[in-house]
């Protein structure tokens, strides 16, 4: 996870880490498209992530309710769910900052997946100026 602070999630609790598994989900979903590439990063991050916590069944089970909850609830509502699941600041830019490597995964960060990066960073509170640095530091 070059890039993130994993300091502000050593020791996470399941909810937190599976709002963390939620919020990859809703980047890699965000252009309708879950590439090859996207699922190849969003699993390296897991492993990072979970030190081997969640297994192949687990990590199955917890994408197809995110894939479930999204097509129920909608982004807005998943995201603010991911905001209650993470009440520390910290653990929201990891959040963020996974959801934004996730999306760069491809090499490209679309116009309307920027636009998607700032719309999250205002739902978990984090300055949009961070969120813009976050975007141009896996941009360059």
């Amino acid at each position: 996870m070059s890039g993130i602070d994993s300091s502000g999630i050593s020791g996470l609790s399941d909810s937190k880490l599976e709002a963390l598994v939620e919020m990859m989900y809703l980047a890699a979903a965000a252009d309708g498209e879950f590439s090859d590439v996207e699922r190849e990063q969003f699993v390296a991050n897991l492993q990072t992530l979970t030190d081997g916590r969640l297994g192949r069944e687990r990590l199955a089970a917890l994408l197809s309710q995110a894939e479930k909850d999204l097509d129920t609830s909608g982004r807005d509502a998943r995201l603010s769910s991911v905001k209650e699941r993470l009440p520390e600041p910290g653990a929201r830019r990891v959040a963020l900052a996974l959801a934004v490597q996730v999306m760069a995964a491809d090499g490209i960060i679309r116009t309307s997946e920027r636009e998607l990066i700032m719309e999250t960073a205002e739902v978990l509170e984090i300055d949009v100026d961070d969120a813009a640095n976050m975007v141009k530091s896996v941009s360059s």
